[in-house]
């Protein structure tokens, strides 16, 4: 007996304003996606008045969110949507994140520091649970596998990578066979490496020269040749 595909499931998609460009192309690419849309407004003093459109309708739907935390200005207001959406009794919901942008400072290296990466993911492990369980979490390229573990059990984190849609637009170029793929440090290098088998690579270094920090190269090579910085 020949089994029955389910039909694919209806996203609707939110955004915040930074992200309405890539929301516009995301739609484009499945017609099972459907734009939504929010009333990002301010009171006189500033905090935000929210309104999000066709609330009622949203129940029993997939629900999804693009979301920018740069500037970190924009941070609250988006957070206020993202923790009230879940509410709106919908099947699931998906946060996407394109960039995590304190995913460079994970760690301490002094007593003092603030490892805001660790800040930002208590932040989101706090997204309240939806009808259909968990929020599932997706981060685009993150700076360490290892920020996994910031995250509590009620957020299901999924880190994918940009990678190969940049790999497949290098191979577009007049001269691919040129291309050296640059990484602006040792630990990038440990991250991304595995992923450009077929790549020159160079390892930049970080020297202090008094107040300033210098990027030089381990090795020139791509002086002569298409960088790609990763």
């Amino acid at each position: 007996m020949a089994m029955v595909k389910s039909p694919k499931k209806q996203v609707n998609l939110f955004y915040s304003l930074d992200c309405e460009d890539l929301a516009q192309n995301v739609a484009l690419q499945s017609p099972h996606i459907v734009l939504q849309n929010i009333k990002w407004r301010s009171f006189a003093d500033g905090f935000p008045n929210i309104y999000i459109n066709n609330a009622e309708e949203l129940r029993g739907q997939h629900v999804a969110f693009l979301a920018s935390f740069s500037p970190p200005a924009h941070v609250f207001e988006q957070l206020s949507v993202i923790y009230a959406l879940p509410r709106l009794f919908v099947a699931s919901f998906t946060l996407v994140l394109p960039f995590f942008p304190t995913g460079s400072f994970e760690r301490m290296e002094e007593e003092g520091d603030v490892a805001t990466a660790f800040t930002l993911a208590r932040m989101l492990s706090n997204i309240p649970i939806s009808r259909g369980g968990p929020t599932s979490l997706v981060i685009y390229d993150i700076h360490a596998l290892q920020e996994r573990f910031y995250f509590g059990d009620e957020v299901l984190p999924l880190f994918e990578t940009g990678i190969p849609l940049l790999k497949q637009r290098l191979s577009q170029l007049p001269d691919a066979d040129n291309v050296v793929i640059a990484f602006p440090d040792d630990g990038a290098w440990k991250r991304f490496h595995k992923l450009f088998d077929n790549f020159s690579l160079v390892v930049c270094t970080k020297v202090r020269e008094g107040d300033k920090r210098i990027v030089r190269l381990k090795e020139r090579e791509c002086l002569w040749s298409s960088c790609s910085h990763c």
